[in-house]
């Protein structure tokens, strides 16, 4: 055995791991081969001899070797059974046949069985050897060097699907029912709609006024279906104008108009088996609603500037703050896309018709700020309750939270919020439902009833912004209050 340092042999020759030079393994019973070949590659790497394929094997145990050379014809254990058993032991080590014979079939066998990377013939000349001992040594570096980064990207595969999965179970827990915060009768109402509804592939239509959480019902719904493995993809149709919004929702070709400069696939084929959600559906444009319309029914697309419909399998769900009824009426909607959106509706109700839940999203959004900003607020004094509890909250939870927020980040050492750190407008006199102003002194009981009549009217229309969601405020249907309102007099 021989350790060579001499810069014998041919440029680049010579080939290292790490600062060690490669170890190879000869084996042959010619003892005058074995110190030939030793010369020839001493030099450049780290030589281990053999006279027999049995000492050979022991070296394999316990010597790192890059590469065997084994003649073909030995007493005892032959080449090809060699390579064999030396496959067994160390199957990444490249492997070079000597053969002083012209048997095609114990070549073949050797391929196929002991699969060798090439046969040198004897005799052979010493730079022929050090230039497939080189060749065979990069193919076996290669060969190494693509083993690792498999095992890389599997390990990264394996830890990227860990971590989906993870992220997955996490924005299911996110947007699960129980982070929809609400014990009112409204609330219980709407949980068991959702419950339903998720169990089924139904077009869902959201309504309610803007911060009631839309987005979050329309995401716990999907994360509680069937189809939560795959893609919730959210457009807010009010985003964006007419012309760009039908190219994020259906895709266009190359070239369809100026500025396409490739295909795109729009936000259907993207949320294909999976769900999307249209926020602001009510702010969308007739010819908008048409190609939503053809969605719908046959479950099809076409991207901009193209000729060939595609099929896609997309559960939608839809939301809107707006009076679609009303929309239909001022021709603004299509009634026929209205009734396919609306297979169930969802009605969120506004925070002021739920003053029950106000103390619990109060302390919900206490919690998380306190998380989030590093407090240790206890919770609200009776009077700051109070406050919270009496207010109309025109923005809804989303009002709420920025106002717990905002309260938060202002309290420094505080241990309880008090009526002194809410916004000023909130910290006014407790708002009542109705002013006395209908009082008329003298006036005979109808007049007076009418008089009632057409302040609760007013005050249901400013708080909802509709007559839909003002009858039903008032507990009557819509027909009731348009006859009404016609008869008192009051202005559209």
């Amino acid at each position: 055995m021989s350790d060579g340092t001499s810069a014998a042999g041919i440029e680049g020759a010579r080939r290292t791991v790490g600062e060690h030079p490669y170890g190879i393994l000869i084996v042959d019973d010619e003892s005058a081969i074995l110190e030939s070949l030793e010369l020839t590659l001493g030099g450049d790497y780290h030589v281990f001899t053999a006279n027999s394929g049995e000492q050979g094997l022991e070296i394999l145990e316990r010597e790192e070797i890059a590469l065997i050379i084994a003649d073909q014809v030995m007493p005892g254990m032959a080449g090809v059974e060699f390579f064999e058993k030396a496959i067994e032991r160390n199957p990444s080590a490249i492997r070079i046949m000597l053969t002083g014979y012209a048997d095609i079939g114990s070549l073949v066998r050797a391929i196929n069985d002991g699969r060798i990377y090439r046969y040198i013939a004897k005799p052979w000349e010493p730079e022929e050897v050090r230039l497939n001992v080189k060749r065979a040594l990069e193919a076996h570096e290669l060969a190494t060097e693509n083993t690792q980064l498999a095992a890389a990207l599997r390990e990264a595969n394996d830890r990227l699907r860990a971590e989906n999965l993870f992220l997955r179970r996490e924005v299911e827990r996110r947007y699960g029912f129980d982070q929809i915060i609400g014990s009112s009768p409204a609330m219980t109402r709407v949980f068991e709609v959702m419950e339903k509804v998720a169990e089924t592939d139904v077009t869902v239509l959201i309504t309610g006024e803007t911060g009631t959480g839309k987005d979050l019902v329309a995401r716990a719904v999907h994360y509680a279906g069937a189809r939560k493995g795959q893609r919730f993809v959210a457009q807010n149709c009010a985003a964006l104008p007419d012309t760009l919004l039908e190219s994020e929702l259906f895709g266009h070709k190359r070239g369809s108009f100026t500025g396409a400069h490739a295909d795109k696939k729009g936000l259907f084929e993207i949320a294909h088996r999976g769900t999307i959600f249209l926020d602001e559906v009510g702010e969308t444009q007739p010819g908008m609603q048409v190609r939503l319309l053809r969605v719908l029914q046959d479950g099809e697309i076409r991207p901009l500037g193209s000729s060939e419909t595609r099929h896609v399998d997309v559960r939608i769900i839809a939301a809107t703050n707006r009076d679609l009824p009303q929309d239909i009426a001022d021709s603004r909607f299509r009634e026929d896309l209205y009734y396919r959106l609306r297979v169930v509706e969802i009605h969120l109700p506004a925070l002021r018709e739920r003053p029950s839940d106000i103390p619990l999203l109060a302390h919900h959004f206490l919690d998380f700020c306190n998380q989030k900003m590093g407090r240790k607020i206890q919770g609200f004094t009776n009077a700051a309750m109070d406050r919270l509890t009496s207010h109309s909250w025109s923005g809804n939870v989303r009002e709420l939270e920025n106002e717990i927020e905002r309260t938060v980040a202002l309290a420094g050492d505080a241990d309880s919020i008090t009526v002194e750190m809410l916004s000023e407008h909130i910290r006014g006199a407790p708002e009542t439902s109705f002013s006395l102003d209908w009082v008329v002194p003298g006036a005979d009981l109808n007049a007076s009833v009418d008089a009632l009549k057409r302040q609760m009217i007013r005050e249901a229309l400013e708080k909802t912004g509709s007559k839909t969601r003002a009858a039903e405020k008032l507990g009557i249907p819509r027909q009731s209050l348009q006859k009404m309102m016609k008869r008192l007099k009051l202005n559209d």
